[in-house]
């Protein structure tokens, strides 16, 4: 196994999910785009491709980069839909980084002539 195949098998999102303090007081957005999420459809095992919209504005947290990027492929062999993937990030971010607001947007590529995308919005909750 190479070394980044070890790192994302390997990655246990409570301890391997780095946070740094926000050293801002000022609301400012936080915008991300991931565009090489993969999963695997839990009833057929066939690969699931999207892209991940993360906004967020922190309050005393902001999630590192590298770690975000880590989490997201961490999903590439596991079986989950499409809305379990979504709220799954959804509700690890919300819960380790507390921010103000956050919004995903979990964009699938159409498969078998189907579109998704999940989206959730916490100034719609």
């Amino acid at each position: 196994m190479k070394y980044g195949e070890k790192i994302v098998n390997e990655f246990d999102v409570e301890k391997d999910l780095e946070i740094w303090p926000n050293e801002h007081k000022r609301d400012y957005l936080i915008k991300m785009t991931l565009p090489e999420f993969s999963c695997l459809c839990p009833r057929s095992g066939y690969p699931d491709y999207a892209t991940i919209y993360l906004e967020y504005t922190p309050d005393e947290w902001v999630v590192e980069l590298k770690a975000i990027k880590l989490y997201i492929n961490s999903f590439r062999e596991r079986h989950i839909s499409h809305e379990n993937s979504a709220n799954e990030i959804y509700s690890v971010l919300e819960r380790k980084l507390k921010p103000k607001y956050m919004k995903i947007v979990a964009d699938y590529n159409p498969r078998g002539n189907v579109h998704t995308v999940i989206e959730i919005d916490s100034s719609r909750l």
